[in-house]
């Protein structure tokens, strides 16, 4: 048995008797905390918590680790719901030349982008996929990442989508995170099927899908709707056929374009559509009423230079907002949460207890993990941030290029 309990916290943030699954609108700005208290954690799971007026004690010390908070603030850790971690090499190479002038789009026409990566994975080991996805895995954790989505998307053949599924796969054993898996075959159009698009959605439809999903290794599917990638109606084709198979959508969309990807998304019971760093009225109008979480991805809009999601338009009109990292090689080389918080309140305009929620409960219900994770709530699973010692939440975005988060506990995911 495993036993931990952290006292004299100066504010417990993200307590929920009953958490919601998700916040919307003006919720989001409400942060429920406890000042001055405690929590118990055993066997990964958190059984109780209170203000340390009211502690109980302890009548049993054994295999009790007792963890003296002392003026830090604990909350649950980030749930990233949108990355790219298992890759091969760098794109280090795009990076210059964008400095010399060339656009993302630029870069993917002449080959680059998502094919650059898809060539140099399909010539990699899957061990090797294994052990430098593990060390990112282990570096975000140390930034207060406890819950991840890993997609696919770098193979675009069945063999090499299966190699990343299975790596994926994989991790979920090798690591103390808890990992959802997403199947991206419908990321670009490979140079195989150049001159033959509908060829290639064609394949992914009849011959992918319907593998992915007999083998278990994916719980979602993403298509990258956009110009010079997938129409909304090889979108829709594709969103079918997944939902046909079992695997709930979770789409890209609005990146560049807004071509009615969101819409598409939606008619297909999306988990959540991410991205729209362009968004329309009437993406806002699909998207009241719906289960669908929008996602921003503030790390992509820095590094390739894109307007951000506009998160007020989003949150005042009473949607949800979750944030995530977009972490991969080619247009967000980080997977720093502690990053994408700081640039959301910068940015995006969005108040720390905003971000807050919008990285813990708002990311765990856009990978399917509300029920486990994302606030403080009796029955959870223990992942949680310990930080140094702070005055207030919003020190944590202020202090945007240091790290004060000084542990990371978490229960070990769940097969």
């Amino acid at each position: 048995m495993s036993r931990i309990l952290i006292k004299n916290i100066r504010s417990l943030l993200g307590v929920y008797e009953q958490a919601p699954e998700r916040l919307c609108g003006s919720d989001m700005n409400v942060l429920p905390a406890i000042n001055d208290a405690w929590l118990a954690l055993e066997d990964g799971v958190i059984v109780d918590y209170g203000t340390m007026a009211e502690w109980p004690g302890i009548s049993d010390w054994r295999d009790l680790e007792v963890i003296e908070a002392d003026g830090r603030m604990v909350l649950p850790a980030w749930c990233d719901s949108h990355t790219h971690i298992v890759y091969a090499g760098s794109r280090v190479g795009e990076f210059v030349d964008r400095i010399h002038g060339l656009t993302y789009e630029e870069i993917a026409a002449r080959g680059g982008g998502i094919l650059n990566s898809a060539a140099l994975l399909k010539d990699t080991p899957e061990e090797v996929l294994v052990e430098s996805a593990l060390k990112r895995l282990h570096d975000i954790q140390a930034l207060g990442t406890g819950a991840v989505e890993i997609k696919s998307g770098y193979g675009l053949s069945l063999e090499s989508e299966l190699k990343m599924l299975r790596v994926i796969d994989r991790l979920k054993g090798l690591s103390p995170l808890t990992i959802k898996a997403t199947f991206l075959g419908g990321h670009a159009i490979p140079k195989e099927y150049k001159t033959n698009p509908e060829g290639y959605v064609e394949h992914l439809i009849n011959v992918m899908i319907p593998e992915v999903a007999a083998q278990g290794i994916a719980e979602y599917i993403d298509v990258f709707c956009e110009e010079n990638y997938f129409s909304v109606a090889q979108t829709e084709r594709i969103l079918e056929a997944g939902v046909k198979h079992g695997l709930r959508p979770k789409t890209h969309v609005n990146q560049f374009n807004a071509i009615g990807g969101v819409a598409a998304s939606v008619k297909y019971n999306a988990l959540s559509v991410d991205h729209l760093e362009v968004l329309t009225d009437e993406d806002i109008t699909a998207l009241r009423g719906t289960s669908t979480m929008p996602v921003a991805l503030p790390g992509c809009s820095l590094f390739i230079k894109i307007p951000y999601t506009p998160a007020r338009k989003i949150i005042d009109a009473g949607l949800p907002l979750a944030l995530a990292t977009d972490y991969n090689p080619g247009s967000a080389p980080s997977g720093n949460m502690n990053l994408v918080n700081s640039l959301a309140c910068i940015y995006m305009n969005m108040t720390p207890h905003e971000v807050i929620n919008a990285s813990t409960l708002n990311g765990a219900y856009a990978m399917g993990l509300h029920a486990t994770h994302g606030s403080i709530t009796i029955g959870k699973k223990a992942s949680i941030i310990i930080t140094e010692p702070i005055s207030e939440p919003g020190e944590m975005m202020y202090s945007f290029g240091r790290n004060t988060i000084e542990r990371v506990i978490l229960a070990s995911a769940a097969r």
